[in-house]
């Protein structure tokens, strides 16, 4: 009776370790199942020490998340391309400017890019992640902005792209959605998909461009009449489209109708009664939405009364208070003539800037 009781507890141990073992199998390849579901993505950027987030956008071959940088202890965004959804021209022409630009960028009023890391499959842009949204969200929310903040953030909106200029780079899609607000309610200028270097003759004439883009509310006459134009001056108009924008709460022009919008830019542009501001502002406005051959460049901008007065205005007295706008981001803003490709391409898999 005893050795039948001894084996019978003996086939009840080798039993439950074979359950155990089973059950060991079994939450193994579960948990290879689970790494499997996860997004490659995650993998790749977990490795880089970048945990991804929330989506803040998404586009037709793009998408933006918000993410945690480990290595940098703080809150980034990440811009994910996907190579098989991009067309060729943007792959092969516009990213890599978009990226040279990225590189070349280090300054207070343009968005900082701390990581750019190409897959075969895909480009991961890790950068500054900026709290308070753009600027055409908050000018809806508060239908406009006043002067004095006005011409804080325009004088910042001219640094930036000053910058960019002094090293023959121009932005060529200056608009309300692409100056975003950081948790001081500083002015940074991003999205840098159409920017472009032009190097300039010794007599100092600037090559013309014959590739047309951005938004049409914010184009050059010259741009939208479909005539090579000046890149740095277009960015200038740009710049005047986004002054009046803001300070009237209102496009300069309707772009609903191309024809009609033509035919408006090159009228001289009205301003409303209301709201009021001073009489200094619309002069300067004027400066920048005129014709190409009078238009003023940066230089002779910033010797503007209404300019110089902003930009001593601004290094003294506290950061503009407004609340947080909601805001999703879109990033179908590719739109492009045809031209000569760029034949670049990332040098290493990951590289930081």
């Amino acid at each position: 009776m005893k050795d039948d009781e001894d084996n019978n507890t003996e086939d009840e141990k080798k039993k439950k370790l074979i359950k155990e073992s089973r059950t060991e199998e079994t939450n193994r390849a579960d948990s290879s199942v689970r790494k499997l579901k996860r997004p490659l993505n995650d993998n790749i950027l977990e490795s880089q020490g970048i945990i991804i987030g929330k989506t803040l956008g998404k586009g037709s071959f793009a998408v933006v998340k918000c993410a945690y940088d480990v290595n940098r202890k703080t809150k980034v965004a990440v811009k994910i391309i996907s190579k098989k959804e991009a067309n060729y021209e943007y792959l092969n022409k516009f990213l890599p400017r978009e990226m040279d630009t990225m590189r070349m960028c280090n300054h207070p009023n343009l968005i900082s890019v701390y990581q750019l890391i190409e897959t075969t499959s895909r480009h991961f842009i890790v950068m500054e992640f900026v709290q308070n949204g753009d600027l055409l969200e908050l000018i809806k929310q508060h239908k406009h902005v006043e002067e004095a903040i006005a011409g804080r953030w325009f004088t910042q909106l001219y640094d930036g792209i000053a910058y960019l200029h002094d090293r023959n780079t121009a932005h060529r899609d200056i608009k309300c959605e692409n100056l975003l607000l950081d948790q001081h309610f500083i002015l940074k200028v991003s999205d840098f998909g159409f920017s472009k270097q032009v190097l300039k003759a010794k007599s100092g004439t600037v090559a013309l461009s014959e590739t047309y883009c951005g938004s049409y509310a914010y184009a050059a006459p010259e741009l939208l009449k479909g005539i090579a134009y000046n890149v740095f001056l277009s960015d200038v108009w740009s710049m005047g489209v986004v002054l009046y924008t803001m300070v009237y709460g209102l496009l300069p022009f309707d772009d609903s109708d191309h024809k009609k919008l033509v035919k408006q830019v090159q009228s001289t542009v009205k301003f409303p009664s209301t709201p009021f501001v001073s009489s200094r502002c619309p002069k300067i406005i004027l400066k920048m939405l005129a014709k190409h051959k009078v238009r003023v460049n940066l230089k002779k901008l910033a010797q503007d009364e209404w300019f110089k007065e902003q930009y001593e205005r601004r290094e003294s007295g506290p950061p503009p208070e407004f609340p947080s706008p909601i805001k999703q981001m879109t990033l179908d803003s590719f739109v492009a003539g045809s031209s000569k490709m760029q034949d670049t391409h990332l040098e290493a898999e990951s590289c930081d800037l």
